[in-house]
């Protein structure tokens, strides 16, 4: 393989500093031999390899024309993407340029993007469907990437407002002992939304938008009985809701708007005996017409490469015991809770 990199990118913008993109993508390929010689790159060993690394270049070169740079994990997710629709495991439809390329929303002097193909279908279903589940464990970006598109659809005027959403359940902590109003209880368990919030718009306009309604973040009891329109809604931690919150909740659906619920199967804290309702509803919902279910894994989690790799190996520590998030099924959960 011979790969000529146009003079318009600086070799190191292909290479990484200290060629540490270089090194990404022989450690991915350690059969083959990769030669950089001047704004040439060549690569000698298995037919297959061979044109994966032509293809891995190919890709890096359309991300950096759009003037966006290559990092390592950009790297790293491109060689996964290509391999998985080598092997079989993927229907190769997006290119990782597309998968990287796609802007939702630019805030404060950054982009937010996905960075995985499930996340870029993950964020076109939201576009194309009503009710969107994402579901998924810690770190995919699911909370994130719908806050995203809620900015985006406010910003637009596809929304006329903003409802933030998540069921106030203790996580092993009692809400009783904690100081404070009713209002500052509940404010640990907004927090993460407010947080998400202040990452994509400026933070001195969020009380006025909250001032005039425009942006609320709420506690799930506080929809009961209301009718939601021309708004863009997102219940967070929806493994945490019983069914008839859920059902609750997903009547509260108006004209003109759109919902998207997100949350983790794998870490419920309800109280033994409580049934989630984000498990439920999967069966109930399943094959109606404009909801969609997004599924992500570990391959989507987007924080340190550590977590994904704890969630693996709790999986495989479940399913060779028998138990649930390490603890056995007929005993207690996690933090001294089990949701069933």
């Amino acid at each position: 393989m011979q790969f000529t990199v146009p003079a318009q990118h600086p070799m190191v913008t292909v290479l990484g500093s200290g060629d540490s993109l270089l090194r990404v993508i022989e450690k991915a390929f350690p059969g083959a031999d990769i030669h950089v010689r001047g704004n040439e790159i060549s690569a000698v060993g298995d037919a297959t390899d061979v044109a994966l690394i032509s293809r891995v270049f190919d890709e890096m070169m359309l991300v950096l024309r759009t003037g966006q740079p290559m990092t390592e994990d950009a790297v790293e997710r491109s060689i996964a993407m290509l391999k998985a629709s080598e092997n079989g495991e993927s229907d190769g439809q997006e290119t990782p340029a597309q998968v990287l390329t796609q802007n939702i929303l630019s805030s404060r002097g950054r982009t937010i993007r996905p960075k995985t193909l499930n996340q870029k279908r993950y964020v076109d279903a939201i576009d194309k469907h009503t009710i969107v589940f994402g579901i998924g464990p810690a770190g995919t970006g699911k909370t994130y990437l719908a806050m995203a598109k809620a900015v985006q659809a406010l910003q637009s005027k596809q929304v006329n407002r903003i409802i933030l959403t998540r069921p106030a359940v203790e996580a092993g902590e009692r809400l009783g002992f904690l100081p404070g109003t009713l209002y500052e209880k509940i404010d640990p368990y907004l927090r993460p939304l407010y947080d998400a919030l202040h990452d994509m718009l400026d933070p001195d306009s969020i009380p006025r938008l909250m001032a005039a309604g425009t942006i609320e973040v709420a506690p799930l009891a506080y929809m009961r009985g209301r009718t939601l329109n021309d708004a863009f809604i997102i219940l967070d931690e929806a493994q945490n809701t019983s069914p008839e919150q859920m059902k609750m909740f997903l009547t509260r659906l108006g004209f003109d708007s759109k919902i998207v619920i997100t949350g983790d199967v794998t870490q419920v804290d309800l109280p033994d005996g409580t049934k989630s309702g984000l498990r439920q509803i999967q069966d109930i919902l399943d094959g109606v017409e404009d909801v969609h279910f997004s599924r992500l894994s570990s391959h989507d989690v987007v924080r340190h490469k550590l977590v994904g790799r704890i969630v693996d190996a709790y999986e495989k520590y479940d399913s060779q015991h028998g138990t649930e998030n390490g603890t056995h099924k007929g005993g207690r959960g996690r933090s001294g809770h089990k949701g069933k």
